[in-house]
């Protein structure tokens, strides 16, 4: 094998690899937009399995701004709930339950012991 079959085989796997992410992307957004029906969704899916370069362009070309809001959208909402259950775990806990809490992911190696003091100061506070 010679260098420029290694550099050419790294060239096309980087391609294939951003190709796969892009189908995926666009199948993702598929399902996560509300407003497509199931009837539209197969013909894109079906669109996407027989013309796929095609099918992939179009799609971004026509749907790329809500595909983009739809994601924005869904990273705002995974973020609401990931607050709003921090919010509900740490406000029920007392502070001790807080500080065992702390410790058992010190003594797990999860945090270091910075990390444990600054929780152990917050529950404290």
């Amino acid at each position: 094998m010679s260098f420029w079959d290694v550099i050419w085989f790294i060239i096309i796997s980087f391609a294939f690899i951003a190709y796969l992410m892009v189908m995926f992307n666009i199948i993702i957004d598929l399902f996560r937009d509300k407003a497509v029906s199931g009837w539209m969704k197969a013909v894109w899916i079906v669109c996407l399995i027989f013309f796929p370069l095609i099918t992939a362009l179009v799609y971004l070309i026509a749907r790329g701004q809500g595909m983009a809001e739809r994601s924005v959208a869904e990273a705002r909402q995974v973020q609401s709930d990931t607050d709003s259950y921090i919010r509900s775990v740490a406000g029920s806990a007392s502070p001790a339950e807080q500080i065992a809490q702390a410790k058992g992911l010190l003594d797990s190696g999860a945090i270091t012991q910075q990390e444990f003091d600054a929780l152990k100061a917050k529950a404290l506070a």
